[in-house]
């Protein structure tokens, strides 16, 4: 049986800490950092030390490759890639050659991700941004017309699902109204439920099939005043798995965020308590790992079947060309040079 936890681990060589801690605990997944990635052939045997402390192959192993400011692998341990707002642009201009440009894009990613053992990234990033907003999704996004995020980021989950990626669609239900960075605060959203589902919830709804998302620490005063959506099980149960129909994987955004006040432990078992399948942990400490692993259940019933879903999207990577993504993915980096350059 498996923890419904993801951890995250120290650094580039896996401690003995951290293998007791793995083999007793035995996780869903785990997360990489920068801190993790010193090169390909440390990386590669990092995750394959995990896996046999928890003694599996079926592990989601996550990372953070958005691209722009999001990206854990950076030259030259990865390529550089651009921000959503690059592809934004793009679609601005020809919505279906944008479409394809960004899932060959997507495609290539996926495959420099599973070379280093890596099946899941935390893209795409489909928070509709608002004037007024705090900065942490920014570039990140991808536009600010729901339907334009829905399209591009329907093109990401596509190349990363033919690469044999598991994408995890987020902040579901919605981060870009939010006025602080969930990171150091709580941020609260004021705005009516009538137009948050006209608006923020439509990327997540149209894109309901999805095999996994991440959840936000950020509380909608109008659906939920008490709780931030991550452990809110109102939220989870009347948006995320009501009005939007997500019924694929669940996962929180990181229990040690400070957007969240109360013990790791506590908060790892509220997230699971809201209707998650998964919490998330990514700091590294071996005692807040613990204390997460603490906080949650055995792996068990319809969340083992969405995780078992999700791990099977492993499973379906498919021959592409290579040199067709490459050229597109440089040309996307110089547009977006020249537009940064203007």
């Amino acid at each position: 049986m498996r923890a419904a936890l993801i951890t995250g681990l120290a650094g580039p060589e896996l401690s003995e800490d951290e293998r007791g801690f793995l083999s007793e605990a035995r996780p869903a997944g785990l997360i990489l950092f920068t801190r993790n990635c010193r090169d390909h052939d440390q990386m590669r045997r990092l995750v394959s030390e995990a896996k046999v402390a928890i003694g599996s192959d079926e592990v989601l192993v996550l990372i953070d490759q958005e691209g722009g400011r999001v990206q854990r692998l950076r030259p030259p341990l990865g390529r550089a890639l651009p921000p959503g707002a690059a592809y934004a642009r793009l679609f601005a201009q020809d919505a279906g050659e944008a479409c394809h440009v960004t899932k060959l894009v997507a495609r290539l990613v996926a495959d420099d991700l599973r070379a280093l053992g890596i099946n899941t990234n935390c893209t795409p990033v489909l928070d509709v941004p608002v004037k007024g907003a705090h900065d942490v999704i920014g570039d990140r996004a991808l536009g600010r017309e729901p339907a334009a995020i829905a399209a591009l980021g329907r093109a990401i989950a596509e190349g990363h699902v033919e690469g044999g990626v598991v994408p995890v669609m987020k902040h579901i239900p919605g981060h870009g109204r939010a006025t602080a960075d969930s990171h150091l605060s709580l941020p609260v959203v004021t705005t009516a439920r009538a137009t948050l589902s006209a608006t923020d919830f439509v990327p997540f709804r149209l894109l309901a099939g999805l095999p996994a998302a991440m959840t936000a620490h950020v509380t909608f005063t109008d659906i939920d005043p008490a709780a931030p959506a991550s452990i809110s099980q109102i939220v989870t149960r009347e948006v995320i798995r009501g009005e939007i129909g997500f019924g694929g994987l669940l996962l929180s955004d990181d229990l040690s965020m400070k957007a969240l006040t109360a013990p790791i432990r506590d908060s790892a078992a509220a997230v699971i308590r809201s209707g998650s399948d998964l919490a998330l942990h990514c700091n590294g400490e071996v005692a807040e790992m613990k204390a997460a692993a603490e906080g949650v259940p055995l792996l068990a019933g319809r969340a083992l079947e969405r995780f078992q879903r999700a791990l099977a999207v492993t499973e379906m990577a498919r021959p592409f060309d290579v040199g067709e993504a490459e050229r597109a993915l440089a040309g996307v980096l110089a547009r977006h040079r020249a537009a940064e350059s203007v």
